[in-house]
């Protein structure tokens, strides 16, 4: 077997160009599979590590005001474990050179003690002393954005009274591993915090003394949650129960299993594209790597070596090059791992996230591309082993031809005569032309998907800031107001315009699954917050809601179905109200109703919780001070300061893997377009010296090679847009989750860039194979055996 090992050598010598695109496209693969699999493995495995280390809860609920006593009502629900009560109520804190309102909320703690559930894990300092009523743990995320530590201290305004407190510590929680406030779609650590203080104290200062407003409960291994909930439900609805919830539906559960999701989608989808565009390549170079070598695998067969040696030197051929690519991709994706792990401590809080290379993940990314490689390799190999080697060493019979249906028109005559050898070149050999476009087409819809990405991102913010939302100021109320509050806000300097709305925590009920959403009361046409639809702009029924699109499409509901609507405060009334209209909005998911209608379903006069404004920008600061005074103002939001944080957001994580995507596209467009002239270059060397010596010039026979290039190049674009935009909706649906879902929207300019990307690899790939041909031997290429 010597020899067919040095065979090997030899031949990835002669192929090494060829190969190393090869092995790109390959490490490409692997690449995104390290990163995708890697990054789910740590945070899957931190997350279960701290959720079970740190006792996070199973089933949650807040309720208005309910007595201890309250929890014997369903403390014999089967499955429950443990049940702990606590106080929760929202504060505005301040921090010495930091101007803007900071909301917080804020948890009790069992006096000088660990919870039962939902323990904290202590970065620095301890927890607060029994006695000190003022002492209080921070959250790490918070004490990061404002620079505090143990011993610091922050004022807040708890139950209408400012009170200075002192930081004993700086803690996590698995409750809170991503850090947001409930009416926000991204953390905003400058400006939302969570504090625990001893029970004692937030008690009394919030008159709990004896009651609790929030409840945590673990289940026993393989409990089913809903039991639990329906009697939680059913013992605290006297309560003002808002509806107990699992973890499915607590916040940061919720979007750390949605991150979760989407690393499953990224792993299973642009790997297989990756690795399907290499073995589509292989298939082409060994098949045409074994046509060319029949004589030699004749000999092979003549000299004794066996089916089984010929099949695994082709297939040690093809170990070689990917072998080569899984090491490159190994390599870069266990880099690029480490530097998402720091996006991802930023957004998910944990005590520790390590990324570490699993050999487990080594093992899986080689066998994952090993496998696409052989798939693809397995009909060429095939064909070398069934070779008779009588038959293998005489020349292939000349093919057959006859005249085209171009060549009897009558522009055939117009033609000169190195366009009409490549024209017949292409007609006669229709498979492998074909094969060529394919090649070259899914390089450019790799390109057209890395674009998609980036200009899809740009007009779903544009559609969400521009369109959507035409607020510059989102005010909360800390409970229900009459609407004339909406009258005193329009006589504020500064203010232009005023819209109020009513938010109510519901769960819908559809065909596929129930959701907890905030159910909006609207004016029957917002003007500050727009409400798009396939029509225009959308307008509210007096009877009836509107879903945002995902949601309906989650809820496998349609327009005009009914929906079950369990209304989780006031009365707690479950109706059933008509699905009339479904709202295009890319951001968040929601439900809206006619402002009065939602009045008479609660059973309350015209209440708003809020209103938005539209501002003098000039007097905006000002304004936006005197907001925060107000008494019963929950929080002020900047519209502006939230579309910074999701553009932040969006350019550390989306952007820059779509960057790193457009860059991987780019280097596989040139490693394609390359292989294919350089096989196309390895089989027409002979062919073309012999024009050469009949007389032909340098410059036409130059074009006959550049010529073919330039057809299939061109013949690839439209196969590229096909293939771009079928890749991009695959990811569009793979990608889709509550926090945003990226418009299918391809723009005439990620066309073009998947087209120029094309045209620039094909033009240095010409140029290369132009230089090859200048340096061509005429006297050995036409010593070719016959």
């Amino acid at each position: 077997m010597r020899a067919l090992n040095r065979k090997i050598l030899r031949d990835l010598g002669h192929l090494k160009g060829q190969a190393a695109a090869i092995a790109l496209v390959i490490a490409s693969g692997v690449m995104t599979l390290v990163i995708a699999v890697t990054s789910l493995d740590a945070l899957t495995i931190t997350k279960e590590r701290f959720y079970s280390e740190y006792q996070f809860a199973d089933v949650f609920a807040e309720i208005t005001r309910a007595p201890e006593s309250a929890v014997e009502r369903f403390r014999d629900a089967p499955g429950i474990n443990q049940i702990e009560t606590r106080v929760q109520a929202p504060v505005r804190l301040e921090v010495a050179g930091f101007d803007d309102p900071i909301r917080g909320t804020m948890l009790s703690l069992p006096d000088g003690g660990e919870p039962l559930l939902n323990r904290l894990y202590l970065r620095e300092g301890r927890l607060p002393e029994p006695g000190r009523e003022r002492e209080v743990v921070v959250s790490e995320a918070f004490a990061e954005a404002h620079g505090l530590g143990a011993g610091d201290a922050l004022r807040a305004i708890i139950d209408g009274r400012l009170t200075d407190l002192q930081i004993s510590g700086i803690a996590l929680s698995p409750e809170f591993v991503y850090q947001i406030s409930p009416t926000d779609l991204l953390p905003d650590y400058e400006r939302y915090g969570i504090l625990w203080m001893n029970r004692r104290a937030l008690a009394a200062a919030y008159g709990m003394e004896g009651a609790f407003n929030s409840v945590t409960v673990s289940l026993q291994a393989g409990a089913d949650p809903e039991p639990v909930i329906e009697a939680m439900d059913r013992a605290l609805a006297r309560y003002g129960g808002l509806g107990a919830y699992g973890r499915e539906d607590q916040f940061s559960h919720r979007f750390l299993s949605e991150e979760l999701t989407q690393l499953r989608a990224q792993a299973a989808i642009l790997p297989t594209i990756f690795l399907a565009v290499a073995a589509f390549l292989l298939n082409v170079v060994v098949g045409r790597i074994i046509r060319s070598q029949r004589e030699p695998i004749a000999v092979l067969k003549a000299f004794g070596y066996g089916n089984g040696a010929i099949a695994a030197h082709y297939g040690l051929l093809t170990g070689g090059i990917v072998l080569v690519g899984c090491a490159l991709g190994l390599a870069f994706g266990a880099w690029a791992a480490q530097g998402l792990a720091g996006i991802y401590a930023e957004y998910f809080r944990f005590p520790e996230m390590s990324f570490r290379l699993q050999p487990w993940v080594m093992v899986l990314a080689v066998a994952v591309a090993m496998g696409a490689a052989m798939l693809g390799t397995f009909r060429a190999v095939w064909q070398a082993v069934r070779m008779a080697p009588a038959e293998a060493m005489r020349p292939p019979a000349p093919e057959r031809f006859h005249r085209g249906w171009m060549e009897r028109t009558a522009a055939w005559r117009a033609i000169d005569q190195p366009t009409r050898i490549i024209l017949r070149n292409l007609a006669r050999h229709r498979l492998k032309s074909v094969l060529s476009v394919i090649g070259i087409g899914l390089s450019g819809g790799l390109l057209l998907m890395g674009a998609y990405q980036l200009n899809a991102v740009d007009q779903m913010l544009d559609t969400q800031y521009g369109q959507v939302l035409q607020m510059d100021i989102d005010l909360q109320f800390t409970d229900p107001v009459p609407a004339r509050a909406a009258g005193e806000l329009r006589h504020e300097p500064g203010v232009l315009a005023v819209e109020t709305f009513r938010a109510v925590p519901v769960r819908l009920v559809g065909v596929n699954r129930e959701e907890r959403v905030r159910l909006l009361g609207l004016d029957a046409e917002p003007r500050l917050r727009q409400l798009p639809m396939a029509g225009g702009r959308g307008r509210l029924p007096d009877e009836g809601i509107l879903l945002t699109d995902y949601l309906a499409e989650q809820l496998g509901l349609r327009v005009g179905d009914p929906v079950e609507l369990e209304i989780l405060e006031g009365r707690r009334r479950t109706v059933s109200v008509p699905l009339a209209g479904v709202v295009e909005e890319p951001i968040g998911v929601g439900a809206y109703m006619y402002r009065p209608a939602l009045n008479r379903l609660i059973g309350e006069g015209p209440a708003v919780s809020g209103a938005w404004l539209l501002t003098d920008r000039a007097q905006e600061d000002a304004l936006f001070a005197r907001l925060s005074d107000r008494p019963r103002v929950a929080s002020v939001g900047l519209i502006a300061e939230a579309e910074r944080n999701i553009r932040e957001y969006i350019g550390e994580t989306i952007i820059v893997f779509a960057l790193v995507f457009v860059a991987l596209a780019i280097s596989i467009a040139f490693a394609v377009t390359y292989n294919n002239a350089r096989i196309t270059y390895a089989e027409r060397a002979r062919d073309l010296a012999t024009l050469e010596v009949l007389g032909y010039s340098r410059g036409q026979v130059s074009w006959i090679l550049l010529g073919e290039i330039a057809v299939l190049t061109l013949a690839a674009i439209p196969v590229a847009w096909l293939t771009g935009t079928g890749f991009a909706w695959l990811l569009n649906q793979a990608f889709a989750m509550d926090l945003m879902r990226v418009p299918l929207v391809i723009t005439p300019q990620a066309y073009g860039f998947a087209a120029l990307g094309i045209l620039v690899a094909a033009s240095l790939t010409a140029f290369l194979a132009w230089r090859r041909l200048q340096s061509l031997d005429r006297v050995q290429a036409l010593k070719a055996a016959e």
